[in-house]
């Protein structure tokens, strides 16, 4: 598992698939755009949701999160990494954000 800082992951954007693993009520603060939303919870049951030929890139608000979320997926064969300072350092650093879609 890799650590990307969010501008690493900004120039990467297209090539990965984003996974937000935050719970729903975290998402009205932003997230990435082209991100998917899997809440931690789910991750475990979520493989075949996954492409397992691309990288996947983790994040959540602060790390910590998207970091355990990372070594799942890593230990399931995915090529995973999480994002340094989450969707906090994210928006500090003034990078793209989006509202997420309606329910």
């Amino acid at each position: 598992m890799t650590e990307l800082t969010p501008r690493q992951v900004s120039t990467r954007a297209d090539e990965p698939q984003i996974v937000d693993v935050r719970e729903t009520e975290e998402l009205g603060d932003g997230m990435i755009p082209g991100a998917r939303h899997i809440p931690l919870a789910l991750i475990p049951d979520s493989h075949a949701a996954l492409d397992s030929t691309r990288p996947v890139i983790v994040v959540c608000r602060s790390g910590r999160r998207s970091a355990a979320a990372a070594e799942h997926l890593a230990e399931g064969g995915f090529d995973a990494h999480t994002m340094t300072g989450g969707m906090l350092e994210w928006a500090a650093e003034g990078l793209s954000m989006v509202l997420p879609p309606a329910p």
